[in-house]
């Protein structure tokens, strides 16, 4: 425990050092003025200051006083939870009430005898151990709610996240619909939906084997993401090999535009599939639906509109793009 004793007599600081040695508190800093307290402490080596337990302060110093020193000590943050004892002759008891108004906790006459000192450091002491716990359990707290924050963030990410291909899946998928299908019914926006699937995928998967299969499946969704651009649109994996792309305040000819890209984007990577009859690289068939949403029309409605369009595509050769002219 480091106590500083601030008084400006030679004499009484060293013997309020000399009886604290006496009562076993070996670490006792002297200092003669404010002054010099913030000269030695934060000045020179700021983190210095944390290890101060203790300040007894003389209320009468040169330059600043004990009351004015012990207020900047409080509005100093290293110093801000370390007890400070006023140290007062008979005759300046009157002005405690604006050392206790300034921080201190409590006082001493001048010159104290050994018991009372002694009982009003151990006093302090005990005072500024209980703070210094409290603040560790704060601290530990703080640490504990901060990994407890970055786990549940960690555990929605995997709850919404498909675990082989990284995007998000069914289950963010449905929560996305719950909170952007009400709102484009009130503010009566376009909502477009695009459904894909991966073509072949079956003979790709007997021909290459389910470990390519998985590859393959990680790959797609890679391109199609790099073929979505707004934040506000959400690509999903929707089942084995199919995926949907929700896209909110879009229009049909702008949903096109999307399927496009991310048809373009799946055919770039040129991943060889040996039993395709459709291309002899990875394609997909794209199914398109549009709506303006109304009260009367649920978001299977859209949905179910886009797997027509996708198995239309599939039934004239796969590898293309069909979009729904009416829901």
């Amino acid at each position: 425990m480091n106590i500083l004793i601030v008084d400006d007599s030679l004499v009484a600081r060293t013997l309020l050092a000399d009886m604290l040695n006496e009562a076993g508190y070996k670490d006792v800093i002297l200092a003669g003025s404010m002054e010099e307290v913030f000269s030695i402490f934060c000045s020179q080596d700021p983190s210095i200051c944390t290890l101060v337990d203790l300040v007894l302060l003389d209320i009468h110093l040169p330059g600043k006083d004990g009351i004015e020193g012990c207020r900047e000590l409080k509005q100093n943050a290293q110093f801000h939870d370390v007890p400070v004892i006023i140290i007062s002759g008979l005759d300046q008891v009157d002005n405690l009430e604006s050392a206790f108004a300034a921080g201190a906790i409590d006082y001493l006459t001048k010159p104290p005898g050994r018991l009372e000192l002694k009982v009003r450091v151990s006093s302090a002491l005990k005072l500024k151990g209980e703070i210094d716990q409290r603040k560790a359990r704060e601290r530990e707290l703080l640490e504990l709610t901060a990994q407890l924050k970055e786990m549940n963030h960690e555990l929605q990410l995997l709850s919404s996240r498909d675990g082989l291909t990284g995007i998000a899946n069914r289950h963010a998928g449905n929560d996305f619909l719950s909170r952007e299908w009400p709102r484009a019914i009130r503010e009566q926006n376009d909502f477009s939906v695009i459904m894909l699937d991966i073509d072949y995928f079956k003979l790709y998967n007997d021909t290459h084997g389910h470990l390519q299969g998985d590859e393959c499946l990680k790959k797609v969704a890679q391109a199609l993401r790099r073929g979505i651009h707004r934040p506000a649109d959400l690509l999903v994996r929707y089942g084995g090999e199919e995926f949907i792309v929700f896209l909110p305040d879009t229009k049909r000819e702008g949903a096109f535009i999307v399927a496009s890209a991310l048809k373009s984007e799946v055919e770039a990577m040129q991943l060889h599939h040996g039993s395709s009859k459709a291309s002899p690289y990875v394609t997909v068939s794209v199914g398109i639906a549009s709506t303006i949403p109304d009260m009367n029309k649920p978001v299977e409605v859209l949905i179910d509109s886009a797997d027509r369009a996708l198995y239309r595509a599939k039934q004239e050769g796969r590898n293309r793009i069909c979009i729904t002219e009416d829901i």
